[in-house]
């Protein structure tokens, strides 16, 4: 993990390890609490579609980012997502702060989560998903 030092979510925390995509469709920072994780990103210009709203792909890569982050209490060395679902409950806009918690439904190998997206605390996406439990990759030529 790597804390934010400056911005909005200064004081929030992001994964070490982020590909391209997620940088660009983010950023997304989460936050531990004693009540649980929260999760969070600002929607801008570039997150919109057509119509206006933000892209639903968009949503769906934040609640991907946030089962991950909700998952990390279960996670033993790596997971990966093997299975989201998303019910989108409202529209969201430019500048709109989406913020997401949600729960572990179920830990193991498999871990089943839950979560709800809110724009102002109101419901704006649904999820829930499974993340599976991997061992890192060795690099080609070393022994496990």
């Amino acid at each position: 993990m790597r804390t934010l030092e400056s911005g909005e979510f200064a004081g929030w925390q992001t994964w070490v390890l982020q590909g391209p995509f997620e940088i660009y469709s983010g950023p997304y920072a989460f936050l531990v609490q004693a009540e649980g994780i929260r999760c969070a990103f600002r929607a801008e210009e570039r997150h919109l579609n057509g119509a206006g709203a933000v892209y639903g792909g968009c949503l769906m890569s934040f609640a991907d980012f946030a089962m991950a982050s909700i998952a990390a209490p279960a996670i033993t060395d790596r997971a990966v997502t093997v299975s989201l679902q998303a019910d989108m409950l409202a529209p969201v806009f430019a500048t709109q702060r989406v913020e997401a918690t949600g729960r572990i439904v179920r830990p193991g190998r498999l871990i089943f989560v839950q979560g709800l997206a809110t724009v102002d605390s109101q419901p704006v996406m649904r999820f829930s998903g499974i993340m599976q439990n991997v061992m890192a990759r060795q690099p080609s030529g070393q022994a496990n």
